[in-house]
């Protein structure tokens, strides 16, 4: 870490040309202007962004306006709070996740590490805990990683509309049917869907089933409309990221290392992984459909200080030191209450509607995962939580605690 009492400044002009030109009969005239144009959100010159590496410049609670023993207690609770996951994650998901009919590990599993966490306030880092550096899965948190990859292909007109039918856009047989030829992006991406079928082996309806009923009242369940009804269902998140790959016809670890993830500085440690047999053709090439979350295995595996970057990312807006790399209207859209659940988007959560964290402004909102992973933004306040294995029970205490220190 690098300590630093001051603020530092970035300024990053840019210009461009820009040419008009006037067409009279017979006549071409062109012209030519050099235009500045500032490319940075408003305010950014005087924000600070940490660089590539790991020295992200560290500053006291007391000098960004928090108490610092507030923030203290704030660590120590969530060290205190360890989620009771095992460390063998392998044992971890078929315990958590065996009431589910034929459910089984499809990908790869890594043993946990301990309880580590950040909290970001202006950019600077003003508490960190455990091992920020070490690449763990993260589980569902890969849901809001998928996000952003869908915003860049909607900001690049990729994905026209998220109103549109996904069948513009997925010529298999993955649509086929009265129901899911009515499945448009918007229902995807907040889990309204209720899409039914196979994926990679996996049947809809086995992923997370009513406690009521057995295979036969679930295979045989009523369907609702499309954008009526909320279900939480991980085959249908991954029927997300493979029909991006249709449309984005390159992986999507690449598209997010690319488009996100190096130009905010992230490490190389992380990795973003599918299943055994979620590869498919694109092009005539091999490629993995990945997955939104390790309910089965896979998903991202990332390190809390790249988790951190990704969060800051959002506090910003979509901007990172000059560059706009996610829009501001997709976050918008992203952040939106959804018809079907008001207290969640595009694949994050939201907390002004109907959230038990009392004191933690409405604007927040959240990524989380299985065994206790959060990335927490904060746009208006200009501040980022990130949280590793955390008793998902404790997550609400803690954030309340971060947000009574502050001044």
């Amino acid at each position: 870490m690098i300590m630093a009492s001051s603020t530092i400044y970035r300024i990053d002009p840019r210009l461009f040309l820009r040419i008009w030109a006037l067409r009279i009969p017979g006549i071409f005239i062109g012209i030519v202007m050099l235009i500045a144009v500032p490319f940075w959100d408003a305010g950014a010159q005087d924000r600070y962004f940490p660089p590539a590496g790991t020295d992200w410049v560290e500053k006291a609670p007391g000098e960004s306006g928090l108490d610092e023993e507030g923030v203290k207690r704030a660590v120590d609770f969530a060290l205190a709070n360890e989620n009771s996951v095992e460390h063998d994650l392998r044992i971890a998901i078929l315990k958590g996740f065996s009431h589910e009919p034929y459910h089984h590990l499809a990908g790869p599993v890594r043993e946990r590490g301990n309880p580590a966490g950040m909290i970001i306030k202006d950019g600077f880092v003003i508490a960190e805990w455990g091992d920020i550096h070490r690449a763990d899965m993260t589980f569902s948190v890969t849901k809001s990683f998928l996000s952003a990859v869908a915003g860049v292909a909607w900001d690049r007109g990729l994905i026209r509309s998220t109103d549109d039918k996904l069948t513009d856009y997925v010529w298999d047989r993955t649509f086929d049917g009265g129901h899911n030829a009515k499945i448009t992006w918007h229902h995807l991406l907040n889990q309204s869907s209720d899409w039914y079928g196979t994926l990679f082996g996996m049947e809809d309806w086995s992923d997370r089933p009513p406690r009521q009923g057995g295979i036969d009242d679930w295979r045989m369940r009523e369907l609702h409309e499309p954008g009526t009804h909320y279900k939480y269902n991980d085959v249908r998140v991954n029927l997300l990221a493979y029909s991006l790959l249709q449309v984005l016809r390159r992986p999507l670890p690449q598209v997010l290392n690319e488009e996100i993830m190096a130009p905010i500085g992230a490490s190389t440690t992380w990795r973003w992984h599918g299943y055994d047999n979620s590869f498919v053709m694109i092009d005539g090439l091999h490629m993995q459909s990945v997955s939104g979350g390790g309910h089965n295995g896979g998903g991202l595996f990332i390190s809390t200080a790249d988790m951190a970057r990704f969060g800051l990312l959002f506090a910003r807006n979509g901007s990172w030191n000059g560059r706009q790399l996610v829009s501001p209207e997709w976050i918008q859209k992203s952040v939106a209450p959804s018809e079907a659940n008001p207290s969640y988007g595009y694949l994050w959560w939201l907390t002004g509607n109907g959230t038990n964290w009392e004191n933690v402004p409405g604007h927040v909102y959240y990524a989380a995962g299985f065994g206790g992973n959060f990335i927490v933004v904060d746009r208006e306040n200009d501040m980022v939580i990130v949280l590793r294995w955390i008793d998902g029970g404790k997550v609400g205490d803690f954030v309340q605690m971060v947000y009574r220190a502050m001044r």
